[in-house]
């Protein structure tokens, strides 16, 4: 005997829960849990071996044709998905409300076209005028893309059903889509989850490279439903601060390549402009040395990038409850750090305020950079410069211990091109750099006399 079970589900985060509730559980929203469509549980056992078609198996050594990537026209675009489009994928980006995510796209849409492939962009959010407007813009109004204002995905597969396969397929959001056989509104997980299924297995069957845009919720997280994040191959992300021009692509995902790849992209008038070398750009106006300024050799996945660590001591009066601000870095990790410091180095960092800024609007998660930071606030509380054409990295524990961290040789060569002279990091890095003198440190203490010893 049949009966029918209820269950809700979380609008923001995706979570399932029994019953309805105010707040979600998992994600602590209010007011998000929409009943689902009720399904059928059975008591009794039914028996699934007949009526369905066969599956075909292959064997793991069986031939195979080579896997054969298209170039989308930008180097950096191209960096960050591991060496350009994979026919048949399904590619998930996100990012802030005008952050540039469609001018991106309509900018590789438009080299597809134009390399004599064939390239399709829907939009859900906007008409078709609006998106000739920017595409005018950004001179890609010769592009020969095809372009729909659309948001049923029963209508855009009926239609690229009846038209050439395309090499390229941009639906711009997924959040807009809608299936007429889905019970709810467009952008909720049961739309979402069903018009990215329909879409996903289109572009699997017919080897199309599918870019499925999402929206983020304010902690920035892609929205709709997690197991979204599942069924694509790739998941991106495109970040930046709207008062900085430059933008980060960032892999979070990806089947075909590298994980934490990024691409750097400047914001200009017509349109984004790829940076080649984006340690020149967070570098640039370094041409004095300053106190409480470092340069980082950070890491993001095989490529490494030159940022700079800015840290600000400003002394108070006695009695004011000093103040902590992070820009780019974890807030957790430097109220560490600083208790390391006091621990074993002997510094007073508990009656000053703290800022640490890293230059460019730039976000670093690698613990390489402990080191950079923990020079930089000796630097700024000493208030002695530190060496200009100098490099720091190393992962500082709570034992005051310098550990070593992956890849040294790559950071350290990456400083040599870019005209380092020295550098100081982890006393065992294995390989180094024949172009740049560099030492190593055992304990926090011997970065703080290295510091104090700087000319």
């Amino acid at each position: 005997m049949a009966k029918t079970k209820k269950k809700f589900i979380c609008q923001a985060c995706g979570s399932v829960s029994h019953r309805w509730q105010g707040q979600c559980p998992e994600c602590a929203e209010w007011n998000t849990l929409v009943e689902d469509a009720p399904q059928t549980v059975f008591s009794m056992k039914h028996d699934l071996s007949s009526g369905g078609r066969p599956v075909e198996f292959v064997a793991l050594d069986a031939p195979a044709e080579p896997l054969v990537r298209r170039a989308t026209g930008l180097t950096e675009f191209d960096r960050a998905l591991g060496g350009g489009l994979v026919p048949g994928s399904a590619i998930l980006m996100g990012g802030d409300p005008g952050i540039g995510k469609s001018t991106l796209l309509l900018q590789a849409s438009a080299n597809v076209a134009k390399s004599g492939a064939s390239a399709v962009y829907v939009s859900g959010e906007e008409a078709s005028t609006q998106v000739r407007m920017r595409a005018a813009r950004l001179g890609l109004a010769d592009a020969p893309i095809k372009l729909a204002a659309a948001t049923s995905v029963r209508d855009i597969l009926t239609t690229l059903g009846n038209m050439e396969t395309p090499a390229l397929l941009v639906i711009d959001s997924i959040q807009t889509m809608y299936s007429d056989t889905i019970e709810g509104a467009p952008g909720t997980v049961s739309q979402v989850r069903g018009c990215a299924f329909e879409l996903i297995r289109y572009a699997k069957e017919n080897g199309v490279a599918l870019v499925l845009v999402g929206h983020v919720t304010k902690d920035g997280s892609i929205a709709g439903p997690r197991v979204l994040e599942h069924m694509v191959d790739v998941v991106m992300s495109f970040e930046g601060e709207r008062s900085h021009q430059y933008r980060i692509l960032r892999a979070l995902k990806n089947r075909f390549g590298a994980v934490d790849e990024i691409g750097v992209f400047a914001m200009a008038g017509a349109g984004l402009e790829e940076v080649p070398n984006p340690s020149m750009l967070f570098l640039s106006g370094r041409e004095e040395p300053l106190a409480g300024s470092a340069v980082f050799p950070a890491l993001e996945g095989t490529r490494p990038v030159l940022v700079e660590v800015q840290a600000l001591i400003v002394r108070l009066q006695s009695g004011a409850t000093p103040r902590r601000a992070v820009v780019g870095w974890d807030n957790g990790r430097l109220a560490m750090l600083l208790a390391v410091l006091e621990s074993r180095c002997g510094l007073n960092f508990s009656s000053a305020e703290v800022y640490l800024n890293i230059a460019g609007g730039y976000r670093l998660s690698d613990p390489a950079a402990d080191l950079a930071v923990a020079a930089a606030l000796v630097s700024a509380l000493a208030d002695k410069p530190l060496a200009l054409h100098s490099v720091w990295f190393g992962e500082v524990s709570l034992s005051g211990e310098i550990r070593p961290v992956a890849h040294a040789g790559l950071r350290l060569r990456e400083a040599a091109k870019l005209g380092f002279a020295s550098g100081c990091g982890p006393a065992e890095i294995g390989e180094r750099s024949p172009d740049l003198n560099y030492r190593g440190l055992k304990q926090l203490p011997n970065l703080v006399d290295r510091v104090m010893a700087t000319e």
